[in-house]
């Protein structure tokens, strides 16, 4: 059974970057999608990005607009997400997940990290 760890969670001022990890345990991502998803307070967990680990094919929320991309690092067995010109809105936890179809819909995946925490001050 995989095991995910997020990490690279941090404080950053508006318009600032973050790069966020995700690393697998117990297992790879061989065959798996690897999704991102994030939970601001008070509100429901949404879809950010998800990306094939096999076939490199990615996926991304309408509200990212071209702001974060996501890479793998098969050394590594790392998947990134990297967030660029963040803005206060983007302020949650953010959680990566593995499944086996390339979705936005947080009950699909299987596995899922503890999170990491964003905060982008204005």
């Amino acid at each position: 059974q995989v095991q995910l760890a997020e990490s690279g969670g941090g404080l950053v001022t508006e318009g600032a970057s973050l790069r966020l990890s995700c690393t697998a345990s117990g297992g790879t991502f061989n065959r798996y999608v690897i999704g991102w998803f994030r939970q601001a307070p008070g509100k429901e967990r949404e879809f950010v990005a998800a990306i094939s680990w096999s076939f490199g094919g990615t996926y991304f929320a309408d509200f990212v607009g071209g702001r974060f991309t996501l890479s793998r690092d098969h050394a590594r067995n790392t998947v990134d997400l990297q967030m660029n010109s963040l803005k206060p809105e983007d302020t949650a936890v953010y959680y990566c997940a593995a499944g086996s179809v390339i979705t936005g819909t947080s009950s699909i995946y299987d596995y899922w990290g503890q999170g990491t925490q964003v905060t982008v001050s204005s």
